[in-house]
């Protein structure tokens, strides 16, 4: 996404009289080394009457040496030039194995070639003192560069100074204030005293505004512009010269374009040169211009784009609502991290570190502002092929009428919190239900994880491989095989209350019946799902498929007119039919006329409430801890 853009920097002398121009040195022109493509550039002079030679110094900047052969009044420099501005990653360079960690020594021979770059004077009694404020133990060279950068940045507050020259690091120091090239200029000699070559950068900065503001941070200039700017280079081993700008604390990106690279300030001034002693008048002006931009992200359209978009909307509207066409918009927004959203976790994998976190934070948001009332309900969502388990689903479900279904927010536990919940707390809350139910409270079972599968792993495992180890290739069996043996096969995982419910006038009849077990214990399906949807109800006489009752039910208009509105506090959904009864099924039986075409099979439940409509079984769990991904599910008539 490239931004393309003119750049205009017009510099006037006037003098008072005709004076003699000495030969004049102009380095304005953008470095070989320059990252930043340069499609075009012009320079223009004044007087038109003179002789310019191109040329290279010792660092290979461009020079243009200007020879003027009559006397003038006026001494104008004009550089027109077009860059194409794309993002470019500061960062993006290798380093040598040896310079990857700072600090670090130049070879030999790369030593002897930087000399320039590494001469420096004795620090003064200031510098001295920064010095011993650089934190020099061993860590990544990129890390100790940033540090060093924001150093600076904090010791100099930054003034526009008008004065020639670059002051001293001790006067700039002192007065805790300075220009860019003061910056630049004390960067180079930390540098220098810390063994590290650096020189002097003279250039243009070019800062456009952003298309939109900054969520975390400083969102820059508010309208494009340009000006001259000085910042350093520090050179690495393997990379190259890399640009710091200690005036933002920042390293040199696409905006940055250097025009001459110095040991010294003084030889990298823009422009140079003697002339007759006279009065003067400087002027100078600096503009950029966007010349083209393509379609990104953050501004796919043009202002009169999206005017055009905005009109044909407005009409668009306008048909609609004269034809009384009314329109409803669903799809699945998609969500990441900002702070990461390049993260694994948000592109390709099922999980990470904080996506479940992220997730629970934004569904309670929603509710708060959507659904006040509502209930959340964590259950499984899609299961894609390859992996072991579904993925889970937050869902947030209300009201249309604005009856809440869910009272006390209070009681909504929060994923982000770590309540402390352990095997004793989840066996007292079982029996408080089934207190609460008025159900005997001796039917809460212990579920423990199924020892013989576990066994059967371990025997599976090769003889130099320990379950409490982390050697087994595939990370979430090892986690899994790891937890269950270092909690050991004995400790239950959870408790489980056998739960069945009638729903009548007077709301809903809980019964609780024992579970019985050829095994004499639960035992839990091997996974990594909460205890809910690892239970093994099929063991149960009255779970068996051969008598699990299924439900289909349909309820005729006349019923449903028959039954009335929805009550304030009770769900649409009946209850289903209990796991503990034998359902008898009815034969199939053919009516002749109106009756005949709603003939069908049904399932009649021996429940004690015969009025009741068919309901199924449900069993309350509790667990001490859910180290998997999905809660369990509940459904209207659970616990």
């Amino acid at each position: 996404m490239t931004i393309r853009v003119a750049l205009n920097h017009k510099t006037t002398y006037r003098y008072d009289r005709l004076v003699n121009l000495g030969p004049q040195t102009i380095r304005l022109r953008p470095a070989p080394h320059c990252r930043t493509p340069i499609p075009s550039y012009s320079l223009t002079l004044k007087p038109a009457t003179h002789f310019l030679n191109w040329q290279q110094d010792p660092q290979s900047n461009y020079l243009a040496r200007v020879v003027f052969p009559d006397k003038t009044r006026e001494f104008e420099v004009q550089v027109d030039l077009v860059a194409e501005l794309a993002i470019i990653n500061p960062f993006d360079f290798f380093l040598e194995a040896y310079a990857e960690r700072a600090p670090f020594t130049y070879e030999a021979s790369l030593a002897h070639e930087l000399k320039p770059y590494l001469e420096v004077e004795p620090a003064g009694k200031e510098l001295a003192a920064l010095l011993a404020k650089v934190d020099r133990k061993e860590r990544g060279t990129v890390d100790f560069l940033v540090d060093l950068n924001r150093l600076v940045t904090r010791h100099v507050g930054y003034v526009i100074r008008m004065e020639p020259g670059v002051q001293t690091p001790e006067e700039t120091l002192t007065l805790k204030r300075g220009s860019c090239r003061d910056s630049a200029w004390l960067l180079v000699h930390l540098l220098r005293h810390l063994k590290l070559a650096a020189r002097f950068v003279s250039g243009y900065l070019i800062q456009l505004a952003p298309d939109v503001k900054s969520l975390d941070g400083p969102s820059g200039t508010e309208v494009d512009f340009t000006d001259l700017h000085a910042w350093t280079e520090v050179y690495l081993p393997g990379a190259g010269w890399v640009g710091m700008d200690p005036t933002s604390g920042l390293f040199a990106g696409e905006g940055h374009i250097p025009l001459a690279c110095s040991p010294e300030p003084s030889s990298a001034a823009p422009i140079s040169g003697i002339v007759d002693e006279a009065g003067v008048e400087f002027d100078f002006s600096m503009s950029v211009t966007r010349l083209e931009e393509v379609s990104r992200v953050t501004k796919p359209y043009t202002e009169e784009q999206w005017q055009a978009i905005v009109g044909a909307g407005r009409e668009v509207e306008t048909r609609l609502q004269a034809g009384d066409v009314r329109l409803t918009m669903g799809g699945e927004p998609t969500f990441v991290s900002i702070d990461d959203f390049d993260g694994g976790e948000w592109n390709t994998e099922a999980l990470g570190p904080t996506k479940r976190g992220l997730a629970n934070t934004l569904v309670r948001k929603l509710k708060k502002k959507y659904a006040p009332g509502g209930v959340l309900h964590y259950g499984q969502g899609k299961w894609y092929p390859g992996e072991s388990l579904p993925r889970w689903a937050l869902g947030c479900f209300w009201r249309t009428d604005g009856e809440p279904l869910w009272q006390h927010e209070k009681y909504l536990a929060d994923e982000n919190v770590n309540y402390g919940i352990t095997l004793e707390r989840a066996e007292d809350f079982l029996q408080t239900l089934a207190d609460r139910l008025q159900v005997d409270r001796d039917n809460t079972l212990a579920a423990f994880e199924d020892p013989w599968y576990w066994m059967w792993k371990e025997r599976r495992l090769p003889i130099n491989v320990d379950p409490l180890e982390n050697k087994i290739e595939d990370a979430e069996e090892r986690e899994r095989m790891s937890r269950v043996f270092d909690k050991g096969l004995d400790t239950p995982t959870g408790f489980v209350l056998p739960l069945q419910a009638w729903m009548t006038v007077d709301g809903p009849l809980w019964q609780a019946r024992p579970w019985k077990f050829r095994s004499k214990r639960v035992f839990l399906t091997p996974a990594t799902a909460p205890s809910a949807t690892a239970c093994r109800c099929k063991a149960c006489p009255g779970c068996a498929r051969r008598t699990t009752p299924t439900t289909s039910r349909k309820i005729p208009s006349r019923r449903a007119r028959r039954w009335g509105p929805l009550p304030v506090a009770w769900s649409r959904s009946w209850p289903r039919s209990p796991a503990v009864c034998r359902p008898v099924p009815c034969r199939r039986r053919r009516r002749r006329g109106r009756r005949a075409a709603r003939a069908a099979t049904r399932w009649v439940s021996r429940c004690p409430a015969s009025s009741a409509p068919p309901c199924r079984s449900r069993c309350a769990t509790a667990s001490s801890t859910s180290s998997c991904r999905r809660n369990p599910i509940s459904r209207p008539g659970s616990t």
